[in-house]
């Protein structure tokens, strides 16, 4: 059961952070509720990333790293 929903929760986090990708590249000044609750979902992941690795030339390989990270992580744990 644990398993479980650490493997759902992996996905919800992976999901949250993708939609935060495509929703900075289509609509970068977007705001609402939705938009509030993707930054407060990712940003505790992200923010110790971008401490680690600042953005690049106005890139922010933040996302792709916690992603590749999360990926590693589900694999190592799950075997996926």
């Amino acid at each position: 059961m644990a398993v479980t929903f650490l493997r759902l929760l992996a996905l919800v986090v992976s999901g949250a952070i993708l939609a935060r990708v495509v929703l900075s590249w289509v609509a970068p000044t977007a705001n609402g509720p939705m938009v509030a609750f993707l930054y407060q979902v990712t940003e505790p992941i992200l923010q110790p990333i971008r401490r680690l690795l600042p953005p690049q030339a106005g890139l922010d390989l933040s996302p792709m790293i916690a992603l590749l990270l999360i990926g590693l992580a589900s694999r190592l744990l799950f075997g996926l």
